[in-house]
């Protein structure tokens, strides 16, 4: 998140940053997004003012969801850069906000976010929530719940307190407490860890788990825990963010896409979203987006529904 383009903007995201570490949103709030927001990027909101509607993608999005509007988005505000609530408290913001509402110019409708626990998101999609975009990444099991679409790529990273005082291994979990958020690829694979620790005869990982990705990593920068394990861009945002409490740890790993989660019977909405972020991704809009949140090294050059994984 180290390109921005305004003063105004910068100042913004930074108190954005503060409230985020502070732990202050709560779940099941319906926020306004980016696009709109005076906390967004300048110029993305610019960019996607300028999308028009495609007529061949607006033709996929299902009937209801045509007549209604509106998109109902879950997901996990709490997960900088990629969605998080901005100063003023009732923005949603970040490149998954900038990605959906761009998405939603293409098909002619607008969206509304609703900021939710991460592991509440996926069980609630079809009924609450129309889709959710919120960092998920594409499993064979998520894929047996939802239909996910393709729209990003990022790994698995790791931070510990600067000047690693814990004496953390790069390549071990065992016998540390590894801060993580609930019902992510991390904590399941901080327990799969702990597993083969024990199997190994060695400590077993203390895999502590938060509703926030902001409590895990403020509580690894306080001390409560020694290991932050998150997203790659997500763990590179909070390295900037602390001011030099924590510093990376060991190499990116499991670089797997990330997935806009819709219902198994969706009626045809993923293809709309597949066709609408293939688009984004070919005429340069998404490399914008991603570029202005510092995270291009994510983009990817083919959206598919439901790609095999694992």
């Amino acid at each position: 998140m180290n390109l921005r383009s305004t003063t105004r903007t910068l100042a913004a995201i930074s108190l954005a940053s503060a409230l985020a570490l502070s732990g202050c949103t709560d779940a099941s709030q319906s926020f306004s997004s980016g696009a709109s927001g005076s906390a967004s990027a300048a110029s993305n909101d610019a960019l996607i003012s300028s999308l028009k509607t495609d007529d061949s993608i607006a033709a996929l999005v299902p009937q209801d969801l045509k007549s209604k509007g509106t998109l109902t988005i879950g997901s996990d505000a709490s997960y900088a850069p990629a969605e998080y609530v901005a100063a003023d408290g009732t923005t949603v913001v970040g490149y998954d906000v900038d990605y959906a509402e761009a998405m939603a110019k293409l098909m002619g409708v607008k969206v509304k976010f609703v900021n939710a626990t991460f592991d509440s998101l996926i069980p609630a999609v079809g009924t609450k929530y129309d889709m959710s975009i919120s960092s998920f990444t594409i499993t064979s099991e998520r894929e047996k719940q939802v239909n996910l679409t393709s729209y990003f790529t990022a790994g698995m990273a790791k931070a510990v307190q600067k000047g690693n005082p814990k004496k953390v291994p790069a390549d071990s979990l065992c016998g540390f407490k590894v801060a993580v958020e609930t019902g992510t690829s991390e904590e399941e694979d901080a327990n799969a860890q702990s597993k083969k620790c024990v199997a190994d005869g060695k400590k077993a990982v203390d895999v502590l788990s938060y509703k926030a990705q902001t409590d895990a990593t403020t509580n690894v920068a306080g001390g409560k825990a020694d290991i932050s394990y998150a997203d790659s861009m997500i763990i590179n945002y909070s390295i900037k963010q602390t001011g030099g409490k924590l510093e990376p740890i060991g190499d990116v790993t499991d670089a797997e896409p990330f997935g806009v989660a819709t219902a198994k019977d969706d009626k045809g909405l993923s293809k709309a979203v597949q066709a609408a972020t293939q688009k984004l991704i070919d005429d340069g809009t998404m490399k914008k987006i991603l570029t202005t949140w510092g995270n291009q090294d994510g983009m990817i050059a083919k959206s598919e529904i439901n790609p095999s994984v694992e």
